[in-house]
């Protein structure tokens, strides 16, 4: 079976079939989080937001905010901050594609008789690696300003699950917008407008009970208060488990089956 070699060290066989998906799948991740490494000021700008958004929230908004329920405020933030993270760091997805689309690396790749599916699927498993360290880090700031974990390390495994489940199905959503906008500029606007109301109007810093009816609808019904609240849930033991984590691996994974399914069909259109 004869290959195809490209600059940065790919090689793709010429027959596609699962095991050369997975290979390509994996050699462009590699790809992805080697650009990485050579840019750590990305890394440390990316680290940056989050950090603002805990120390903040824990030491200048935090003794005016009293939630229901929850002794410490920084018990119920610092679940709240791990989706925000997972949803702003997916709008990088968005960026990223559209960036590759127009330096042309996007159709470097498509030449290649490689999966579509593939190049997408690298540029999220990269994101999702991206999203692991950055949320272990907000977690290990919330412990040095005063959050604690109430559950066993089961629940709190399964609540970081379920939050970097939750950010993978972001970065295929933001995939998908970058494949449409395919432009840098435009896709970091079009990722904020999405992802600010969505952080915002939802159960991240604070209860919902205080929002204006209409609001409070559309607040206690979206990905990210079910997806904040399953995870205090399973980190910290309070409130009801079974629906918010049925409700939110829902929203995640019909995320992730409609937007794989609809970005592979929009790339092979570019």
């Amino acid at each position: 079976m004869s290959t195809v070699t490209i600059p940065d060290g790919i090689t793709v066989g010429r027959s596609p079939s699962p095991w050369t998906f997975v290979v390509d799948t994996l050699r462009l991740t590699k790809r992805s989080l080697l650009l990485t490494v050579r840019m750590p000021q990305l890394v440390v700008l990316g680290l940056l937001l989050p950090t603002m958004f805990v120390l903040l929230f824990r030491y200048v908004f935090g003794g005016a905010i009293v939630v229901p329920g929850y002794h410490s405020y920084v018990d119920y933030l610092i679940p709240g901050i791990v989706v925000q993270t997972a949803l702003f760091g997916g709008s990088s997805s968005a960026v990223g594609v559209a960036d590759d689309l127009s330096k042309g690396v996007m159709d470097r790749f498509r030449s290649l008789p490689t999966s579509r599916a593939a190049i997408l699927a690298a540029r999220t498993l990269a994101d999702l690696v991206r999203l692991g360290y950055t949320i272990a880090l907000i977690i290990g700031l919330g412990l040095l300003v005063g959050f604690r974990f109430h559950n066993g390390w089961l629940q709190i495994l399964a609540g970081a699950g379920l939050a970097l489940l939750f950010g993978y199905a972001i970065a295929w959503l933001f995939t998908l917008l970058g494949l449409y906008v395919r432009s840098p500029e435009t896709a970091a606007v079009a990722g904020s407008v999405i992802a600010f109301p969505l952080v915002f109007a939802a159960s991240t810093f604070t209860s919902t009970a205080s929002m204006p009816h209409w609001l409070r609808a559309f607040a206690e019904r979206q990905p990210v208060s079910y997806t904040a609240s399953a995870i205090r849930a399973l980190m910290l033991g309070t409130g009801p488990v079974q629906r918010p984590v049925l409700y939110a691996v829902a929203w995640s994974g019909g995320i992730i089956v409609v937007s794989a399914i609809v970005a592979t069909w929009r790339f092979k259109k570019i």
